[in-house]
C-alpha cells in the first residue's frame, strides 16, 4: 500500500499519454505495445494527472466535476494501482 501525501503532485510516467478517441467517444492510455482503454472515471483522473495539481487539487476537482463528496479513497485506490501498473509516477 503507498502512504500518500495530499500534497504530493503526480504525472503520466514516460512514455505513457492520454488520448480522446472521437470514433469510440473514449479515453485511452497509449503504453508501449498496448493500448488500455479507460472508463470514462479513470480517464477523468489520469487527463489531471499532469505534474501541476496536488493529489489534493485532483480530489477537489473531481468531487466538484462530479457533484459528489467523499471521493477520496476510491480515488487514492484508483491512483495507487495506477503507480503499481506504471501509468504514474509521483513529480517532482
Amino acid at each position: 500500500m503507498i502512504a500518500w501525501e495530499l500534497s504530493e503532485q503526480l504525472r503520466l510516467r514516460s512514455p505513457a499519454r492520454l488520448k480522446f478517441d472521437k470514433a469510440r467517444q473514449t479515453d485511452l492510455l497509449l503504453l508501449p505495445e498496448r493500448v488500455v482503454n479507460l472508463n470514462p472515471t479513470a480517464g477523468a483522473i489520469l487527463w489531471l494527472c499532469d505534474g501541476t495539481r496536488s493529489v489534493q487539487q485532483i480530489i477537489g476537482e473531481l468531487e466538484t466535476k462530479y457533484n459528489q463528496s467523499n471521493l477520496q479513497e476510491d480515488i487514492l485506490e484508483f491512483l495507487t494501482q495506477a503507480i503499481e501498473r506504471g501509468w504514474v509516477e509521483k513529480w517532482p
